[in-house]
This record gives C-alpha cells, sequence and structure tokens, in this order.
C-alpha cells in the first residue's frame, strides 16, 4: 500500500490479535456518539417541520410533543426486545430474513441501503446548509463543494476504523447536547408558573380547532403534523444492526445505549416542541425554528449571542456527524446481504483496518453522487426520506409479532412481549402509510422506484450465485463418489521421506469438490512426478466472522480438521502430505507467507491453483466472482515460485 494511503487510513491490524476485539470495540457512552448521532441531529429538522404544519394552532404542539416522546419510548422499546433476541446483531436486514422469510429481509436490506444512502447525503446538506447561514451570501456556490468535502472526510476517518471516527466526533456531539439541553430547561423551567395557564389555553385552542374544522379534521391536522416529524425517529434502529461492534457484553452494552438514545432524543424532540409552544415561535426567513428560539431565549444573556452562534454551530456539524450512521451501519446491512448471496461477496472483505472497506466505499460514492445529483437542495432530498426506513421498521416490529405468537406456549412472558411490539407495528405501519401517501408525488415515488431497482439487482445477483452452488454442488458430489474406497489395511505404506524430492503445493479452501478437482487434475496431469503433496488454505475473515476471539478459533479449528482429510486422503495412497494454514484478511497476502514457509521445507516444488471458467463471461462473472488465482501466480512468480492455474469449467 502506497505510504499516502497509510498515513490515511493508519496502521494494519491483526485480526487473529483477542485484543483486538476489545480495541475496535465501543462502550455505551462511545456507541451513543457514534450510534445516535443521527437521531438526535434529527431535532434540527423534526420538530421544526411538525410544528411548522400546526398551521398556527400552536398548542396543538403539547399533545405532538407528547406523541413524539410516546413513539420514541414505544419503537425503542420493541427494539430492545430484538437486542435480546438477536445478540450478534439484529438490524432490519436480519430481523426480517429470519422472523418472516429471506426474501422479505432482502426487501429490508435493499430499503435499509437507500435510506442510510439518504442519511449521509440529507446529513452532510442540511450539515452545509446551517454552516453557511452564517456566511455572506457570495460564499453560496462554494456550499455543495464543502458539503462534498465532508463526505470525503468521513469516508477517510472511516477507513480508519470505527472507534477513531468516533472518538474524534465525541467533542461536537457533546457540545450540542449541552447546548440544546440547557436552551429546553431554561424554556420549560421560566415558564413553569404558566403551565396551568398553557394547559387551559391548550384546552381553549383545541375546542376552537374542532369548531372550526371538526374534530376529525383536527386529528388528521395532528397527524399530518406528526407524520411530516417521522424523520426524527429513523436512527433508533442503529444500535440494534450495531450490536457486533458494541462491547461485551453486547446485549447489555445495548440496551443501555439505546436507554441514552431514547432518553435524549424524546427529551430534544418533544422539549423542542414544547419550546416553541412556550414561546410562540414563528417561522422567519431564512432561519430555522431552532435559530428564532435560540435568539429568543439567550439573546438578552451575557455573552448570549456568543451561545447563540456556538450552538448553531454545532448543529451544523452534528448533522454532518449525523452522517456517520449511514457509515457504520450501511457496509454491514451490505456485508450481511453479501453474506447470503444478495450482493456481490466482495462486499463481506476486511481491509487491514478491519472495516468493511468496499462497503464505506460505496456508501460513500452513492453519497456523493446523490449529492451532486440533487444539488444539495436539503428540502428535496427529506421528501425522499423516511419512506424506506419505516418500511424497515414495519418489518421488523411484524416479524417479532409473529415470533412472540408462535412461542407462545413456550415463552412465560409473550403476551407482554407481543404487546410491546404490537404497538410498535401499529405505529410504524401508521406512519409508514400517512408518509408515503403525503409524499409520493412530491418526489416519495423516486425513492420507491430506486428501492425497487435495487431489489431487482438483488434478485439477479442471488440467481447468478444459486446457480453457480447448484454446479458447484455436483462438482462435490461427482468427486466425493470419484475418491477410491479401499480399506484401512490396503492403505500403501509410505516411504522414507525426502524433503528434496518434487513438491506439488496445492491450494485449497476447504474439503470441496473444488478443492479435489485441483488436486486430480495436477495428480492426473503429472502422474508419478510429485512425492509429496502440501497442502495450503488462506483463512479469511471477513465481516461475518469479526465478532470475537471465540469466532476465530473455531475456524482455526474446522480449517485444520478440513485439511487433515486431504493428508489422510494422501497418506492413504502411501504419499506423505503436510498441510498449512494462516488467517487474514488477504488472501494473497496470506498465500504469499505460506508459500515462503513450504519453500523453504521443500525446495523443488510447483504450485497448483484452481480458477473457475464460465462459458461465457459477463459482467456478473467479472464481478460477483474473484480471480485471485491469477494474482497469486503474479505475486510468487516475482519471488520465483512456479504456479500452475488449472482451469473448473462451470
Amino acid at each position: 500500500m502506497p505510504r499516502w494511503v497509510r498515513a490515511l487510513v493508519g496502521k494494519a491490524k491483526n485480526p487473529t490479535d483477542p485484543a483486538v476485539f476489545h480495541k475496535l470495540s465501543l462502550a455505551a457512552f462511545l456507541a451513543w456518539v457514534g450510534l445516535g448521532a443521527d437521531g438526535i441531529s434529527s431535532s434540527c429538522y423534526g420538530p421544526h417541520e411538525s410544528f411548522l404544519a400546526l398551521q398556527g394552532h400552536f398548542y396543538l404542539g403539547a399533545i405532538l410533543a407528547l406523541m413524539t416522546a410516546v413513539t420514541v419510548f414505544v419503537i425503542s422499546t420493541s427494539y430492545k426486545q430484538i437486542i435480546e433476541l438477536f445478540p450478534s446483531g439484529g438490524g432490519g436486514y436480519l430481523v426480517a430474513s429470519k422472523l418472516l422469510s429471506p426474501k422479505v429481509g432482502m426487501f429490508s436490506g435493499c430499503a435499509l441501503l437507500v435510506d442510510y444512502v439518504l442519511t449521509i447525503t440529507t446529513s452532510i446538506a442540511s450539515g452545509s446548509d446551517a454552516f453557511f447561514s452564517f456566511l455572506p451570501l457570495s460564499y453560496q456556490p462554494f456550499k455543495l463543494y464543502v458539503a462534498m468535502f465532508a463526505i470525503l472526510a468521513l469516508i477517510v476517518l472511516n477507513l480508519r476504523g470505527v472507534k477513531e471516527s468516533v472518538v474524534t466526533i465525541m467533542p461536537l456531539f457533546l457540545v450540542f447536547i449541552v447546548t440544546h439541553v440547557t436552551v429546553i430547561l431554561y424554556a420549560v423551567f421560566s415558564h413553569a408558573a404558566q403551565v396551568p395557564q398553557v394547559v387551559s389555553v391548550a384546552a381553549a385552542e383545541f375546542r376552537a380547532a374542532s369548531a372550526q374544522i371538526g374534530t376529525l379534521g383536527v386529528m388528521v391536522l395532528i397527524l399530518h403534523a406528526y407524520s411530516l416529524g417521522s424523520g426524527t425517529y429513523t436512527g433508533i434502529e442503529a444500535v440494534s444492526n450495531g450490536l457486533p461492534m458494541l462491547r461485551e457484553p453486547r446485549v447489555v452494552t445495548g440496551k443501555r445505549t439505546m436507554n441514552y438514545i431514547s432518553v435524549s432524543l424524546a427529551f430534544m424532540a418533544s422539549g423542542l416542541i414544547l419550546a416553541y409552544l412556550l414561546y410562540r415561535v414563528q417561522f422567519q426567513p431564512g432561519k430555522t425554528l431552532n435559530a428564532v428560539l435560540l435568539q429568543m431565549v439567550a439573546g438578552g444573556w451575557p455573552l448570549g449571542q456568543v451561545f447563540v452562534y456556538v450552538t448553531m454551530v454545532s448543529e451544523a456539524l452534528i448533522l454532518v456527524v449525523a452522517a456517520q450512521t449511514g457509515f457504520l451501519d450501511g457496509p454491514r446491512v451490505l456485508s450481511n446481504m453479501a453474506m447470503d448471496g444478495w450482493m456481490p461477496s466482495r462486499f463481506t472483505l476486511l481491509s487491514d483496518r478491519l472495516v468493511t472497506q468496499n462497503g464505506v466505499l460505496i456508501m460513500g460514492v452513492a453519497s456523493l453522487l446523490l449529492l451532486w445529483l440533487s444539488r444539495g437542495v436539503v428540502s428535496f432530498l427529506l421528501v425522499l426520506y423516511s419512506i424506506n426506513v419505516f418500511f424497515t421498521f414495519s418489518l421488523s416490529q411484524l416479524g417479532m409479532v409473529r415470533h412472540w405468537w408462535l412461542v407462545r406456549h413456550t415463552e412465560p412472558s409473550w403476551g407482554r412481549r407481543l404487546a410491546i411490539n404490537g404497538v410498535g407495528l401499529v405505529l410504524t405501519v401508521t406512519i409508514l402509510i400517512t408518509v408515503t401517501f403525503l409524499k409520493f408525488r412530491e418526489g416519495g415515488w423516486l425513492t420507491l422506484v430506486v428501492t425497487s431497482s435495487l431489489v431487482v439487482l438483488s434478485l439477479a445477483i442471488k440467481r447468478h450465485y444459486r446457480q453457480t452452488w447448484q454446479l458447484l454442488g455436483r462438482l462435490d458430489a461427482l468427486l466425493t463418489s470419484a475418491l477410491p474406497r479401499r480399506e484401512p489395511q490396503e492403505a500403501r505404506p509410505l516411504p522414507p521421506l525426502n524433503r528434496n524430492a518434487d513438491t506439488a503445493i496445492i491450494l485449497v479452501n476447504g474439503f470441496t469438490g473444488m478443492g479435489l478437482h485441483t488436486l486430480f487434475t495436477a495428480f492426473r496431469n503429472f502422474h508419478g512426478h510429485f512425492k509429496n503433496f502440501i497442502f495450503l488454505q488462506a483463512g479469511v475473515v471477513d465481516a461475518g466472522r469479526l465478532k470475537g476471539g471465540a469466532e476465530i478459533e473455531a475456524m482455526k479449528r474446522t480449517i485444520q480438521a478440513e485439511l487433515d482429510k486431504y493428508v489422510q486422503l494422501m497418506n492413504h495412497h502411501g504419499y506423505h502430505a503436510e498441510s498449512f494454514f494462516s488467517l487474514g484478511i488477504d488472501v494473497v497476502d496470506e498465500v504469499e507467507k505460506l508459500a515462503a514457509t513450504v519453500v523453504e521445507k521443500y525446495p523443488s516444488n510447483v504450485l497448483f491453483a484452481g480458477q473457475l471458467v464460465f462459458p461465457k463471461e459477463t459482467v456478473f462473472t467479472r464481478i460477483l466472482h474473484n480471480y485471485t488465482a491469477f494474482a497469486i501466480q503474479k505475486r510468487l512468480y516475482y519471488k520465483g515460485i512456479p504456479v500452475v492455474i488449472l482451469p473448473i469449467r462451470m
């Protein structure tokens, strides 16, 4: 890797080092910062949109604030149950896949991917708007470029690793929390004596509105305002999806993190709506309701203007920080879908910083493209936002309701648990239907079209992988049945070991048809030439296995057991055989290290590697399959090690 790239992304980490899991994992407080910024930042626009939608009926804001807080706690409580049921990570994709069906899970995963790209783009664009609101209009042409630079900076931070990116943004997060909590508490306590009057006026306002537009009209107005603030809840799922990056015990850490997020989000969102109500905040051109509120609350304080500016700058920066959720959870969803064959397998691979580098890059590039095409217009991006996340919420809640019903005979508390997820299902479906209806003609259709296109692509990828797996399955069956079946007493005796004799080094990936095909082809083409057989395997630690030391140890045992089968097979036929393996994140690097070890022990050697060959090369065969054998051949040629690539025709 070039030095300038290493300087950006940092030094490599060893995936087999038990301490690396502790170093990469997040405690509850850091997880609150890294995973909670998306939800907390929505207080910069969610309450704003909701309160404006009341159309001047200020005191209906009390009902709206209560509904907002209740919704946050209901959804977060239901997601705590998902955390308990899926301790290794249970975002919308995994929950729907396991509790409903794999195909339904794929729909949920595609919706999440689009939503995480929108999370990054919307947050960055909104943060850029807030920042440039302090600058002269002549600077506006640079706004889009600053937003794009912010996305590039987040890409670099995430390529360095999760914990480093979270630690970097923590001071900004804390400034935002402290300043906004101060404003909300001051607004509420300074009007504490007026609470009876506020309640009385709110009741009178409700009666007057009911008389004017009818009780049904008032309910529709409140529901409309409630649905327009749906972006407030979009960050709640992040904890259940991000459990693998939390510190052990993950369930305890996850539930504690969820408590932090739910309390802070409910307080922030409902508190700001109440503050708008108490100060009767009205829209002013060029300013958000938060900016107007801050000026009314703190404008007269000593150093009040400094406080206002610091608070507004923190809003701009926290919106940039909110994009971190997309970079944390988007690649994880991609990785999970790739492991199930819905996305290219390369999205499971880790960089030497132990992050899903391809996922980070694809999320960042997609966000840059969307930002450029939309020109960073937040009003348009917000139209695209929120629909998909509530589609995923609804599927997750439906899956949990179904689960509790199926285990009702074995789970004593099934009734209470089903009720919690049932209420969550009703809430999320209601918001989904309302938001889709309200935003469809405004551009919501585009979100549905993009998501549907991703679904079609996932189905095509799955079909290709399924066909390939079926062909490989036939190969496994044919070659396994072709193995000679000798009784133990018919095994040939081993001659004296001669390390200088011709040695065949066979690169394998488990005891499979591909490995046996490579072995038999080399044996047939060079019959009687090789006296020693060495089997090499480079185990890849991907995103699915980077969960803890236990998974790594289990992987080592599995690889060794598979290699032992090759050794026993060749010993049975009277040949000396030995095996070597190593674990890492890059197959080529690991094979190079293993080959160097073997060549030192067996100087007369040839390395054999198998490569899948398709009748017709297509875009799918180029993207969905690797050509590692050729990369290994190129690397080892430079070391002077002969490599023969044997075709495996599909």
